[in-house]
């Protein structure tokens, strides 16, 4: 169990490993096929692995490092049966997230010397960008935050709606000003309601749009820019939202908008739906940007912390 205590309850957990078993079976299946009439870890074993892994959107140069570490254990223990390579396996990718910026996050928790706390929400259209934005604001207030949320992507009327939807199903105020208005407007009423209301967090959506990486450099950069005249450090936390079954588009997406904006945090959704959940791994190596959430599903508390810890025991559970 985790080190956290009730962090993750019975049902947290029986919801992550369910939501992994599509990227479990897959991994394993082609893993098993790799080692199959193999008794001993050898050259051909290691080049089997690395086409799994890459093969299972862990990404090139993570996959890489990962052989790397087995290559050197090989090595070092001079026998090692294939029977070892999953515990090996999860050993190498638990130290990989241990090393990068994969800290485990407490529960829905906040800093409390922020109030109110400002999230910007990044990523393109389809993600679940509104509806990770949604679970946020239901989850921080089951935790007794004051949350307002600001419908800044003005240029989808549907994602406008969405969220006044989320509002009102969640009970947490939206401000909103209809599509094709500026959103910097909005998120500055956004922020200046959190403050005058004395909320604990403000959740600004932002527009999907990659059309240029330059007007997307410069909508974020004034959206950031007016937040500024009313909370002169804001926001908090740009947290890029990324959909996990796209596999390795996701990790094109992260290498855009880290190049258009300050990400401070990542949400990877839709994990539950996909054999693409090495991904996660991948994209926490590559960008050391700490995954703070993942999406295992459709219900509002499947909307999880993530804590490596228990991401990569899911993932090898009943396969050590």
């Amino acid at each position: 169990m985790s080190i956290f205590g009730n962090l993750f309850s019975s049902e947290k957990k029986e919801s992550l490993d369910k939501g992994l078993e599509k990227t479990k079976d897959s991994f394993f299946g082609k893993l098993g096929k790799a080692i199959a009439g193999k008794s001993t870890v050898d050259d051909e074993v290691l080049d089997n692995l690395e086409e799994v892994l890459v093969a299972s959107d862990v990404g090139v140069g993570t996959t890489l490092k990962i052989i790397d570490r087995i290559t050197q254990r090989v090595a070092r223990d001079k026998y090692l049966g294939t029977s070892e390579l999953n515990r090996i396996l999860k050993e190498e990718i638990a130290s990989l997230l241990s090393e990068n910026n994969a800290t485990d996050v407490q529960n829905f928790e906040i800093p409390s010397d922020k109030k109110p706390y400002v999230i910007m929400v990044v990523g393109v259209n389809g993600v679940g960008k509104t509806t990770t934005i949604g679970k946020l604001a239901a989850q921080f207030k089951k935790n007794g935050k004051r949350v307002v949320l600001g419908a800044a992507d003005t240029f989808r009327a549907a994602a406008v709606d969405q969220l006044k939807l989320w509002g009102e199903r969640v009970g947490v105020p939206v401000v909103a000003k209809g599509m094709n208005t500026d959103p910097s407007a909005v998120a500055f009423d956004a922020v200046k309601e959190g403050v005058d209301l004395g909320m604990d967090i403000v959740i600004i959506d932002t527009a999907g749009r990659l059309h240029t990486k330059v007007n997307l450099m410069a909508e974020l950069t004034k959206i950031k820019r007016v937040m500024q005249k009313v909370i002169p450090d804001a926001p908090h936390e740009v947290l890029l939202v990324l959909d996990g079954s796209t596999g390795q588009n996701a990790m094109i997406q992260a290498k855009e908008f880290t190049k258009a904006t300050d990400v401070t945090a990542l949400a990877i959704t839709k994990l539950d739906g996909t054999a693409k959940g090495g991904v996660v791994i991948g994209i926490s190596d590559e960008f050391k940007i700490p995954v703070k959430y993942i999406g295992v599903g459709e219900k509002v508390d499947d909307l999880q912390p993530f804590n490596k810890t228990e991401f990569v025991d899911s993932l090898f559970k009943n396969r050590e």
